[in-house]
């Protein structure tokens, strides 16, 4: 009769082997996650070795120490570990057969082994990592991601031969996604770091679009926390790298341009840089193949939303309601976080256009996605709610309510 495991053990073998570790690198952390007191206590590493086989096999639950030195180890709190009802980050849909996770985890050791196989897991678990960020928000991905960039920076360091730029060019795209998950969590130092790690190994890899993205991101960085003219400036640089990327980034750089034109108040400028942003989506849409992966998102109708926005800083509602409308409607229900984010564009966009009633309904709606995926998005609908009050005094309560039972579920 098959025993079906219990919930805490999945999930301490799922969060190993998403960060590509063998049961004794497990053990490693495990001893290195301990303070010198505890250290000492330690049985030696092929007893930890077996414990941690008994533990993923489910014959028994992580008692003091282990449970402690688990959670130091992933960098998750012990409830995220061992409450019944939590689960573990999901895995990629291709997870490698035991076969290649062996040849995956000994390339690590001895980076010279490193080969086609290995590479190609390692780039579609980072794509599909990217789409579960898009449902559950980078909280619960960045240590696992974290981790994982580790790996392939060992990689990086030895890999022989044609595949060494191909390993640092995924380097590269772990170190844009790292970057993007500080930023979404609101460390906008770790963020610009990690950004400008990108850049350098974009550069090593003579990887011009994953280059001019890493400037793209730092534009929207500076967007978002106000800094428009830098926007604009950094969009500019990014657009250097034209004849070396593809349309679509080309158009991305554009748009943030447009952005940072708007939030300046030059809807001129801003809706000229829109139109030529408008005509390369399209053209990149025609043939998606060309473009890299991590713009996999980027289509007519996230250019809607992002046109919404840019009309929605130059204060026109009515339109900025048409482009944010069209757009939120065309984007997958799974996009949890950005759905709350352009939603509340919306609501913002509504109450610009003095249709109060939409904007407080749309805002209500959209908190309980907010509170769990997108701090901008709570910023903005108190910001709304506040707003919302003075053009009706009676209005905005709905939303402050929504926010704090959000809040406590």
């Amino acid at each position: 009769m098959v025993t079906e495991l219990p919930a805490w053990a999945v999930r301490l073998r799922a969060e190993r082997r998403n960060r590509l570790w063998s049961q004794k690198d497990m053990a490693r952390r495990l001893v290195e996650a301990a303070d010198d007191d505890v250290r000492s206590r330690l049985p030696s590493r092929e007893s930890i070795v077996r414990r941690i086989k008994a533990y993923e096999a489910g014959h028994n639950q992580p008692d003091d120490p282990y449970r402690l030195l688990y959670a130091r180890a992933f960098d998750l709190a012990e409830n995220d570990l061992f409450e019944p009802d939590r689960k573990p980050v999901p895995t990629v849909t291709g997870a490698p057969d035991p076969e290649l996770y062996e040849r995956i985890t000994k390339a690590i050791a001895h980076p010279q082994r490193v080969d086609t196989a290995t590479i190609e897991w390692l780039e579609r678990c980072l794509e599909e990592h990217r789409r579960v960020e898009d449902t559950m928000g980078s909280g619960p991905l960045l240590p696992v991601v974290r981790a994982q960039l580790d790996a392939v920076t060992v990689l990086a360091q030895g890999t022989p031969g044609p595949l060494a730029e191909r390993v640092v060019g995924l380097l590269g795209q772990y170190a844009q996604f790292v970057a993007w998950m500080c930023q979404d969590s609101g460390d906008h130092a770790a963020a610009l770091a990690w950004y400008d790690r990108s850049h350098g190994w974009a550069l090593e890899a003579g990887d011009g679009a994953l280059a001019a993205t890493t400037l793209n991101m730092r534009a929207h960085l500076a967007w978002s926390i106000g800094e428009a003219l830098r926007c604009v400036r950094l969009a500019e640089a990014a657009r250097w790298y034209d004849g070396r990327t593809t349309l679509g980034v080309q158009g991305m750089a554009a748009q943030l341009a447009a952005r940072g034109h708007a939030e300046m108040g030059e809807a001129q400028a801003a809706r000229r840089l829109l139109g030529e942003a408008e005509g390369l989506i399209r053209a990149a849409s025609e043939r998606p193949e060309d473009e890299p992966p991590w713009m996999y998102f980027y289509d007519d109708g996230w250019f809607d939303m992002q046109r919404g926005m840019a009309e929605l800083a130059l204060g026109d509602g009515r339109r900025a309601v048409q482009f944010l409308d069209r757009g939120l409607a065309a984007l997958p229900g799974a996009y949890r976080r950005d759905r709350a984010w352009f939603g509340t564009c919306l609501a913002r966009a509504h109450a610009l256009a003095g249709d109060v009633e939409a904007a407080e309904k749309l805002a209500v709606a959209l908190t309980p996605d907010a509170v769990a995926l997108n701090r901008y998005a709570v910023d903005d609908l108190r910001l709304l709610a506040r707003a919302l009050h003075t053009i009706r005094p009676q209005s905005g309560q709905r939303i402050h309510d929504a926010l704090s039972a959000a809040a406590k579920q």
